[in-house]
């Protein structure tokens, strides 16, 4: 049976050092298999906040909860269905992929037939088979960042915490590393990621929740933002042989405002959905006028993240 609780939640999180607020009462819920993106500037306080769900880290007040467990009374608990993947991990020169992870299988209490079974899951999962051998001094560092990945999962966790995952990665070794992420959650885990490149956020994301200045400002699908910000929608449509009679014609609807015709194309503003602009397509084309065009202006990731954060650092 599922678990009806979410899988990583905050619960108005705080953490101060001193004067500054790093996290100042942050709240959201993550339920099982979701890819959230955590998004926010230098100091935003995403680091922190995954280092209390990772229990390396205090609250002032307020707590953190990974799969129903405390980050705070249960780190025992929150640790076994947790993986962490920081921004910048330590490796062993000399010691090799194999020896590596089998460390830290050992370390999770992993023995016999379940720690074989777990390493030769992680290292093909990871795509570290054929480098088992291979000294840890001796890989790229996309490999190195496999081998984090291959670190945090060793012991089958429920919650992934992934900090800046795809930081200083070539084009094709974060399209890689997408794909496992994507995976991971097909597979049913949670997966909480940061990232500064969010055009890779927002090909691998469920939600985002975008930080700054240690509050939450938004969460939610990147078109749930966007209408939050901007409810009203643009479009663009071309009309064969001129869009003056289909503005007319949308004079008199009360739902669309802002139509101006250039030629044959028309843009106008509505407050409405993708649904409506289907239903608004078809009735344009039941009405014979010759479209062309019709395309609605979507904010991507970035717009989002520059209309809702103000750039102020703390």
């Amino acid at each position: 049976m599922l678990p009806s609780h979410p899988m990583i939640e905050l619960r108005r999180l705080h953490r101060f050092f001193g004067t500054t607020r790093a996290v100042h009462d942050v709240s959201f819920e993550v339920p099982r298999g979701e890819v959230f993106g955590f998004i926010g500037p230098n100091g935003a306080g995403k680091t922190t906040s995954m280092r209390i769900l990772a229990t390396l880290e205090l609250p002032t007040y307020g707590d953190a909860y990974i799969d129903g467990f405390s980050c705070i009374n249960d780190p025992d608990r929150v640790r076994r269905r947790l993986g962490f993947m920081p921004d910048y991990f330590g490796t062993y020169a000399d010691v090799n992929c194999y020896e590596y992870l089998d460390f830290f299988a050992r370390s999770y209490g992993l023995v016999g037939r379940q720690r074989h079974q777990a390493l030769k899951h992680t290292m093909g999962f990871t795509r570290l088979d054929e480098l088992a051998h291979k000294p840890i001094r001796g890989l790229s560092k996309g490999m190195k960042q496999r081998l984090c990945l291959g670190r945090a999962m060793i012991h089958d966790p429920a919650v992934l915490i992934l900090d800046e995952p795809a930081n200083g990665l070539d084009p094709r070794a974060r399209i890689e590393l997408r794909e496992m992420i994507r995976a991971l959650a097909a597979d049913g885990k949670t997966v909480l990621v940061s990232s500064h490149i969010l055009t890779e956020l927002a090909e691998m994301c469920d939600r985002v929740g975008i930080i700054e200045r240690g509050q939450l400002l938004a969460v939610g699908t990147v078109e749930e933002i966007q209408l939050e910000q901007q409810p009203h929608r643009e479009v663009k449509v071309r009309v064969l042989g001129g869009a003056e009679v289909v503005r007319e014609w949308l004079a008199a609807r009360s739902d669309i405002t802002h139509a101006t015709v250039n030629g044959e194309d028309l843009k106008f503003s509505h407050p409405g959905n993708r649904d409506n602009e289907v239903q608004l397509l078809k009735e344009m084309i039941l009405a014979n006028f010759r479209i062309a065009e019709f395309a609605s202006h979507s904010q991507s990731l970035e717009d989002v993240f520059m209309s809702v954060t103000r750039g102020v650092v703390q």
